[in-house]
């Protein structure tokens, strides 16, 4: 390294420090220097005011002990991921403040901090010199000082494609979440746990309107709060079905608050699953949402619609099946669910794998490709590097429209289709 450094001064006194950084970038790639931010697979799409990811991640496993058996030890094995994802292009990732099991609450939010600091640490970026997350950032660009060229500057060539993360943070209405001045404080503790100044997004996790309406009109009050005190950059809302949609985006309109996105449960297994109209006990026709319908809302108030459990908790994976070796989850509630799901659905699986086979593509990547296909931003889970890697073997491609017929022909047919969020709202 002293012949590095010797090498490094002579070639400043000839040619001046900004030829040096591009002769040093030489010489550290040759001797094995810090990880470089990589040319991103993953494209980018507007939300709202924003630019965000065109795949995002979800990180609802991150601390879920009860339906995806988290357990701290996995903590590396996650980091693994995360680094795979943000080496690909991917900054958008959902959370929320209630995601994590009794002792773990709020583990996400924790990892996630704490994984980014990491990672900016190994591309060498200072945290100062990053951009704001929405796009519009840049590294700082002013050229290093001669005493710190043996130092991996931001503005390096190898680190021009790093984007920011962006966290969009839902925050849960609990039922002692009454007050609007509640969910400031409830953004805040995000921010506390991320170790962070700013959200790209906050998020209202479910509408109240249903069966608490009072504490719906302080919720959107709050979220609206959360913006004006600069705690986050935009706003989004989660499990408001299209009716919902459009009487929160007028509040927001008329507090002149940005909102960016509004995420649903939405997968071929939900698509066609809650159409058509349905009659009740007292004889009224109660209509039913759609994710057709949530595209068009969504189309009407100019947000972009988030696609979560986009591979329906890992059934559209295809490596679950009752069929002779009754391959199913360890954890006994997916258990119990996918023993009622497998059956009606084995012809849209069937229809999955044939399509992967024709495109040379797993049947997660067709299912994730689909969502996106139907322009949402989905943001499948991934704890593991195998997971991660191939989650974004689903980017960098399109079906065609005839594939994606057939495979919404086949998941008009699916007999019992995935149950909805009790929090959905219509």
């Amino acid at each position: 390294m002293e012949m590095l450094s010797f090498f490094a001064v002579l070639i400043t006194a000839l040619l001046g420090s900004t030829s040096v950084i591009v002769v040093v970038e030489g010489f550290d790639t040759l001797f094995g220097g810090i990880q470089n931010a990589k040319t991103p697979l993953v494209g980018r799409v507007t939300a709202g005011p924003l630019e965000i990811s065109s795949m995002g991640c979800g990180t609802w496993s991150w601390g879920n002990r009860f339906l995806f058996d988290y357990d701290p030890s996995q903590d590396e094995e996650i980091y693994e991921a995360y680094r795979e994802v943000r080496n690909a292009g991917v900054t958008l990732f959902d959370t929320a403040d209630s995601y994590g099991t009794l002792d773990l609450n709020g583990r996400a939010e924790i990892l996630l901090g704490s994984f980014e600091r990491r990672y900016l640490d190994e591309l060498g970026i200072s945290s100062n010199d990053i951009g704001d997350g929405n796009g519009n950032g840049e590294n700082n660009q002013s050229s290093p000082s001669w005493w710190d060229l043996g130092r991996k500057s931001s503005s390096s060539p190898s680190n021009k494609h790093y984007k920011p993360q962006q966290v969009a943070t839902k925050l849960a209405p609990y039922p002692w979440r009454v007050t609007r001045n509640n969910i400031v404080r409830s953004a805040e503790g995000s921010l506390r746990r991320l170790e962070q100044s700013k959200l790209s997004i906050a998020q209202l996790h479910w509408s109240t309107a249903n069966y608490q309406p009072f504490q719906e009109q302080a919720l959107r009050e709050g979220i609206c709060d959360v913006y004006d005190k600069g705690l986050c950059d935009a706003v989004g809302v989660s499990n408001y079905g299209p009716k919902q949609l459009f009487s929160v985006a007028e509040k927001f309109r008329e507090r002149e608050v940005p909102l960016a996105i509004a995420q649903v449960q939405y997968s071929l297994m939900t698509y066609n699953a809650n159409g058509g109209a349905s009659s009740s006990s007292s004889g009224s026709t109660k209509i039913k949402m759609t994710g057709k319908d949530m595209n068009e809302a969504c189309d009407e108030v100019g947000c972009r619609l988030i696609s979560y459990s986009p591979l329906c908790l890992g059934l559209l994976t295809g490596k679950y099946t009752l069929k002779e070796t009754n391959r199913l989850p360890k954890s006994p509630a997916r258990q119990q669910l996918f023993r009622e799901l497998l059956p009606g659905a084995q012809g849209l699986l069937d229809t999955l794998e044939v399509v992967a086979q024709e495109y040379g593509k797993s049947q997660s990547q067709v299912a994730i490709n689909w969502c996106m296909s139907k322009g949402t931003v989905p943001i499948p889970g991934g704890r593991t590097l195998q997971q991660a890697r191939e989650n974004l073997g689903a980017t960098g491609w399109s079906l065609r429209p005839d594939a994606v017929l057939e495979l919404e022909s086949a998941a008009s047919k699916v007999t019992k289709p995935m149950v909805q969020n009790v929090f959905q709202t219509e």
